[in-house]
């Protein structure tokens, strides 16, 4: 009798100590971090004018359409020549459409706008110039705000009034000689009722410089691996 009992006992616990043996885990595997893409290089551009050197930085990542419109008239030599043919103090100088006596030079098709970039009209910020009352009208001009000017960048995107001026670039070296082509007298010539620099200021020749260095890439930090 003693003998059943005991067997009986042990086919009894043998379930339950079966279910206490503790079961290994499988450990998942480490995820490796994900590496962020660098941002492109930002193309630098030197303008000799006559009053002096502007090195500028593009931003290509914040604009790529527009920084690549305005290295394609670079490159073509379109901006050798030209004149900065308005000059507002406490506004703005805008240029890269027109020889000195006020010829106009044929352009390419415009751009599309890029002006909901985030790069705000800031004084020393480079922006596309384009007509007032069409958003995806800019082409060869540009303009270099003297001024912090928020009234240019955009507000609503549904009315070319209000749809902003693409930032798409800063000036690195010679704002003194932005400011100086601002501050020149200035009058009424040929097309333009007012604000044409009485001695013409020229872009002598337009140079593409070395990129500056793109930074490293950035490691994100890895996700956690979901426990199961």
């Amino acid at each position: 009798m003693s003998v059943r009992l005991t067997t009986l006992f042990a086919l009894l616990l043998a379930p339950l100590l079966a279910s206490a043996t503790p079961v290994p885990t499988a450990v998942p595997a480490p995820v490796a971090p994900v590496v962020a893409a660098p941002p492109p290089p930002s193309p630098r551009v030197l303008l000799v004018t006559s009053m002096g050197e502007i090195v500028i930085e593009l931003d290509a990542a914040a604009a790529p359409a527009t920084v690549e419109n305005f290295l394609a008239y670079a490159r073509d030599g379109h901006y050798n020549g030209t004149t900065f043919h308005r000059a507002i103090p406490g506004l703005l100088v805008q240029g890269g459409a027109f020889t000195p006596d006020l010829q106009q030079k044929p352009s390419r098709a415009p751009v599309a706008s890029e002006a909901g970039n985030g790069l705000s009209n800031r004084r020393g910020t480079l922006a596309a110039a384009r007509d007032r009352g069409v958003v995806d009208s800019a082409t060869a001009q540009f303009f270099f705000n003297v001024v912090d000017n928020p009234k240019f960048d955009q507000t609503d995107p549904s009315s070319a009034y209000t749809a902003g001026y693409t930032v798409f670039g800063r000036v690195l070296q010679g704002l003194e000689v932005v400011d100086r082509i601002a501050a020149l007298p200035t009058q009424a010539q040929g097309p333009f009722p007012a604000w044409v620099p009485v001695v013409p200021v020229v872009i002598e020749r337009v140079q593409l410089l070395d990129p500056a260095p793109a930074s490293a890439p950035v490691a994100a930090p890895a996700q956690e691996p979901a426990r199961p």
